[in-house]
């Protein structure tokens, strides 16, 4: 079975169908759904980040400080009541300072809306659905209890290691631990006299739903930890906001990449400033359920080779970059809509369409010419059937260029009497074995086998194709085909008893070739005295005789053994022509 188009575009649907349900490519579908869904937008000036950042490290001393001063950081937000505090720093254990932990503890206890982080440690492979943590790092017992709530600051990276889920819960030891960024805006809906309802959240299997950031590095405003203590930033600026507070700094490797970042990172703590910013928005981001995505793929693919099929090449590969055009349109307006599209299987399904469906037609073009080039070539010369693919239509116009050639002419002698003594049949595999044998030696040095004329074969060298040395080239030739006929010959005699040999003429001049004949049916061939000559000289020679004109010998003279017959009288010509027998290479 021949394969055609539209099995390979199958096959390629099928695999890149069986590559999405298995998400082989999620990385490169990750990949264009930052580049063309996230962008920045302006960000919500409720949310105020106070860093540990470098100023206040310098201000403060080295990490860790003093437990008191986290105390003074709180009682001093008190006075302006900010909605909700929400720290991204551990405290696990008590420090070396117990007076330090009961001052802070107690502190947190004042504010009344403090939420303080918890980390989770899972198992290597997690299978989908409810997560559960193995252990769970808490705040030491007297922080604890302070705390208006507790939640977890484990975040989930993908493969590439960027950071594009949010992980909302997961369980320990029966209950449910909700994450920071969410608890903190529950916190901070419910100061504000409203509620936050989880049904809204779009979790996958493992329970994460899509961040759909907001601000990069420094968008979310930043206050310096050591600012807030000195006066400098008043308590009243925090009034009714959400602060977070976390490191600031690349020493405390709490830095991650997200989708908005480029090869930059954002700080653990600006991560949930963009959650809580989402959250605040009410901006949920469903991501397109694979099965979806798979009768997306397969539409694009049936367009894909509608188009390869009834459009021309160079159009569709044009419609098909406007198509990946309109699904990134499409990409960037269904995010906006609320839903996160897969852009990653498709567009690589359309380019490497094109470069297979490129590729395809390569080889069929190149599989035709040979076609057409084995079939025809048996009717007309290789070397024709070449000229005429190259040039297309400029090479089956009628005409003919002027240039020296090298013609030779073998007949068969004897054919009659062995046509009479043998069977139709077998004449025509005499024949076909005679024949055979003298365009192989025509093709083995180059020449073009003009035509066959009976049991005659008329050759050409030096057209189309340029030889250096086509005067020699054709006597090769002849020569290879007297030594050649030596088997055939006795073969013959052993089976009718008749003697048959080719008789071969050879002639060098101008004449004029090219294609000759009607617009309807044309030969690719030459015409002019030369050709007559080098006729009539094949139609003098001998049974085993191979002639050569004088125009010839003066080419090849020291390369041969030749005898000079002198002069012979020919048919249609007044003047007779210098001729030699050729009798061997040297």
């Amino acid at each position: 079975m021949r394969v055609k188009l539209a099995h390979i575009l199958l096959l390629l649907t099928v695999i890149f169908a069986v590559l999405l349900y298995r998400g082989s490519l999620d990385s490169i579908d990750h990949l264009l759904q930052d580049h063309v869904m996230q962008h920045e937008r302006s960000v919500d000036t409720t949310i105020a980040i106070i860093g540990i950042d470098d100023q206040s490290l310098e201000d403060f001393g080295s990490w860790p400080w003093s437990r008191n001063v986290h105390a003074q950081l709180l009682d001093t937000l008190s006075e302006g009541h900010p909605a909700v505090i929400g720290f991204d720093l551990t405290f696990p254990v008590g420090s070396e300072d117990p007076e330090a932990d009961t001052e802070f503890a107690a502190a947190v206890a004042r504010a009344e809306n403090v939420v303080l982080p918890v980390y989770g440690t899972f198992a290597p492979n997690t299978e989908q659905g409810k997560i559960e943590a193995l252990e769970l790092s808490q705040p030491f017992e007297a922080l604890r209890k302070a705390a208006a709530a507790t939640a977890h600051i484990n975040t989930i990276t993908d493969t590439d290691r960027v950071v594009r889920k949010a992980l909302y819960s997961f369980d320990y030891e029966g209950e449910s631990i909700h994450s920071l960024s969410w608890t903190v805006y529950q916190k901070y809906r419910e100061a504000m006299g409203g509620t936050a309802d989880p049904q809204k959240l779009p979790l996958d299997d493992f329970g994460r739903f899509y961040i759909p950031y907001s601000g990069g590095n420094g968008d979310f405003e930043e206050i310096p930890y050591s600012a807030v203590l000195s006066g400098e930033v008043p308590p009243s600026y925090f009034e009714n906001r959400i602060v977070l507070i976390g490191p600031y700094a690349t020493g405390f490797k709490d830095d991650f990449l997200t989708p908005i970042s480029g090869k930059n990172t954002l700080y653990g703590v600006e991560i949930h400033a963009n959650i809580i910013q989402s959250l605040l928005d009410d901006n949920y981001k469903r991501v397109l359920d694979w099965k979806w995505n798979e009768v997306v793929l397969l539409f694009v693919a049936l367009l894909a080779y509608l188009l390869f099929r009834k459009v021309k090449m160079l159009y569709s590969y044009a419609v098909i970059v406007v198509i990946i055009a309109l699904l990134i349109f499409a990409g960037r307006f269904f995010y906006d809509q609320g839903i996160v599209i897969s852009l990653g299987y498709v567009i690589p399904f359309l380019i490497v369409s094109c470069i297979i469906v490129i590729a395809f037609q390569y080889l069929e073009e190149l599989m035709e010419k040979r076609r057409v080039t084995d079939i025809f070539g048996r009717y007309v010369a290789p070397q024709v059937v070449d000229q005429i693919l190259k040039n297309g239509q400029e090479g089956l116009k009628l005409g003919g260029s002027r240039r020296e050639l090298t013609l030779l002419f073998v007949d068969i002698r004897g054919f009659t009497p062995l046509s009479e003594a043998a069977e139709p049949e077998e004449i025509v595999e005499i024949l076909n074995e005679y024949l055979d044998l003298t365009a192989g030696c025509i093709f083995k040095y180059d020449g073009t086998l003009d035509k066959f004329i009976g049991d005659a074969t008329m050759a050409i060298f030096n057209a189309p194709l340029l030889l250096e040395d086509h005067p020699m080239q054709a006597v090769k030739a002849a020569w290879a085909m007297k030594e050649g006929s030596a088997a055939v010959e006795q073969k013959l005699f052993e089976r009718f008893g008749l003697v048959v040999k080719f008789g071969i003429g050879v002639h060098t001049g101008p004449a004029v070739f090219g294609n000759i004949g009607s617009k309807t049916r044309m030969d690719y061939t030459a015409i002019g005295d030369t050709v007559n000559t080098a006729a009539r000289l094949e139609s003098n020679a001998k049974p085993g005789q191979i002639l050569i004109s004088e125009a010839t010998y003066a080419f090849v003279r020291d390369r041969v053994s030749a005898v000079s017959l002198g002069e012979i009288k020919v048919k249609g010509k007044e003047q007779g022509i210098s001729v030699y027998e050729l009798e061997g290479l040297r």
